[in-house]
């Protein structure tokens, strides 16, 4: 488990900064996820970061978003366990990238994270404040499949509180 001084060692942005990301990288290991630093020879998707053999692996020397954390991790999360130890490549499955999307809402909110950290100006192709609009009302983006896998409840818009509903989680990993 990696402590929160190696996590500033790290270059981090803002929004956000070490603070953020030294709250997520304990969250995340909290729920189960295992985090590494150690420097990716590989072109990343995501600056600074990525999935390898079920981890979240972090570059020390590139400087990356903390909020990215939480949207890696979230692959991770909504991978079902029988792939999740083995995976290095999350994919392009349009339903686990929704997913990821609300299972990072979810973890933000958990660990204190602001969505403008989340969804950083330079993320989410132009689409970050579309995201901080959606989930700050009745976001729904990624929360019924959350929801058919048993992670969460769904939110039912309209209707009031629903008990355990999303941003809720019943559990965190798939």
């Amino acid at each position: 488990m990696i402590g929160p001084d190696a996590v500033a060692q790290c270059r981090w942005l803002e929004p956000g900064g070490i603070e953020a990301a030294q709250a997520i990288c304990a969250f995340v290991q909290e729920i189960g996820i295992e985090v590494r630093i150690a420097p990716i020879a590989e072109r990343t998707f995501v600056p600074g970061m990525d999935v390898h053999q079920g981890c979240l692996r972090i570059d020390p020397a590139v400087a990356a978003y903390p909020g990215d954390l939480l949207h890696e991790a979230g692959h991770i999360a909504v991978i079902e366990q029988p792939r999740r130890a083995a995976v290095s490549d999350v994919g392009t499955d349009p339903a686990e990238e929704m997913a990821a999307i609300a299972w990072s809402v979810a973890a933000a909110r958990a660990c204190g994270v602001p969505l403008p950290v989340l969804f950083h100006p330079d993320g989410y192709r132009g689409g970050s404040q579309a995201l901080i609009d959606a989930f700050e009302g009745d976001g729904s983006v990624g929360t019924p499949l959350l929801a058919w896998w048993g992670m969460t409840v769904a939110p039912n818009p309209g209707s009031g509180p629903v008990p355990g509903a999303f941003p809720a989680m019943s559990r965190w990993l798939r």
